[in-house]
């Protein structure tokens, strides 16, 4: 791994930095929701009216040493003029 396979994992944790390789994981912006959590709570104990539809959070990647670079294909590869090794 990252040759032959790439790997990512969801919700990143403080261990993915330290097993071999890296892990890359999809991080959740925590920190926001639950602030947005706590304050719709805070919202509907003081009665106040806020039905939202949905709440959207940006994820962010982190890559770390589990994933590689996509293998070029015979068809990418000849789009750009080349040819794969005999």
């Amino acid at each position: 791994m990252p040759g032959d396979v790439s790997v990512v994992g969801y919700d990143d944790s403080a261990f993915m930095n330290c097993i071999d390789p890296p892990l890359t994981t999809v991080r959740q912006p925590i920190e926001s929701m639950g602030k947005a959590t706590v304050a719709l709570l805070v919202n509907q104990m003081e009665n106040v009216s806020v039905y939202p539809e949905e709440l959207l959070f940006e994820p962010e990647l982190v890559v770390r040493g589990s994933t590689g670079p996509v293998p070029a294909t015979a068809g990418s590869m000849a789009s750009m003029g080349l040819r794969p090794a005999p």
